[in-house]
């Protein structure tokens, strides 16, 4: 590989409400860094890797500086700024769940992965253990499989992902049967070509792979598909937020219910609430809520 030489400048404004400091915070991982209010990140041009910062202005704007236009469409990409939300913020507004996260968390928006590869890897390394070992598990995939410029790596492709063997990501630490998921699916499907499908479609051409569900269908559709619409059904975090909110110990299927009543926003409606949850922003909403059952209070439509 290549490094390149060329830096080009680009102001970008986000379409509707935007915070770089909210969507981005917890956005490091071996291909990106966010510190200090400037998010930094490799991007493959060719034969080169590049490298692409952006932060943002008192006025709103996104400053990029990048070394070609690839590294702009990165930033647009990766960080959503096209996607207004705005339609989700004033219809949920007044929603009993929803109502504190998008008063306090209103510029969120998630962040995105480069690659959907990079979004699958990190679906499977999420499934059954702890975030910290999930990210540390992706980190160690990626950094076997991908080129590195100044400490951090290119996202993995498809191609990347797919010249290892099962017993490779275990030694990884991946596990035998989500390695092999991993290796059987990046070889015989067009991951990025899942960008052309309805979210529907790519939901269900994913839930039909072994080794993937709900969650796993969301977290790619999410974050590598760059979607509203799925989200993160049966995470962890929700089966805590309800558990608290009934008062009793709940199954992963059972949390389903909480993404109902948003339809096409469900996916960024898990992001708000398990990011306001976490924030401790939904006491009220849990104080107040009915014990034993799934509680389906009236809603904003």
């Amino acid at each position: 590989m290549v490094y390149s030489r060329r830096v080009i400048a680009a102001d970008l404004r986000p379409a509707g409400p935007y915070s770089l400091r909210l969507s981005a915070r917890h956005g490091s991982d071996a291909t990106r860094r966010f510190v200090d209010g400037i998010y930094t990140s490799t991007v493959a041009a060719g034969e080169a890797i590049e490298f692409v910062q952006a932060w943002q202005r008192p006025d709103g704007v996104i400053s990029v500086r990048a070394e070609s236009d690839a590294g702009v469409e990165h930033v647009r990409f990766v960080l959503g700024l096209d996607d207004d939300h705005s339609e989700f913020l004033e219809r949920f507004s007044g929603d009993e769940l929803l109502a504190a996260p998008i008063r306090q968390l209103r510029g969120l928006r998630p962040l995105r992965t480069a690659t959907v590869a990079q979004a699958l890897l990190r679906a499977l390394a999420g499934q059954l253990i702890t975030a910290r070992e999930a990210r540390a598990t992706e980190r160690r995939v990626i950094r076997a499989v991908t080129a590195s410029r100044d400490g951090l790596h290119l996202a993995p492709t498809t191609a990347d992902l797919a010249r290892l063997a099962p017993a490779q990501f275990r030694s990884l630490g991946l596990g035998a049967r989500r390695g092999s998921a991993l290796v059987r699916i990046c070889r015989s499907t067009d991951l990025e070509g899942l960008k052309r499908h309805p979210t529907g479609a790519a939901a269900a051409r994913l839930e039909r792979e072994r080794g993937l569900g709900p969650w796993s269908a969301g977290v790619v559709c999410l974050e590598g598909l760059g979607r509203f619409e799925r989200g993160l059904a049966r995470d962890l975090g929700m089966v805590k937020l309800a558990n608290a909110l009934w008062g009793r110990t709940v199954e992963p299927h059972e949390t389903d219910v909480l993404l109902e009543p948003y339809g096409e926003w469900a996916g960024l409606a898990s992001v708000y609430l398990l990011s306001g949850f976490h924030a401790g922003l939904l006491r009220s909403a849990i104080r107040d809520a009915p014990v034993g059952e799934p509680n389906r209070p009236a809603r904003s439509i």
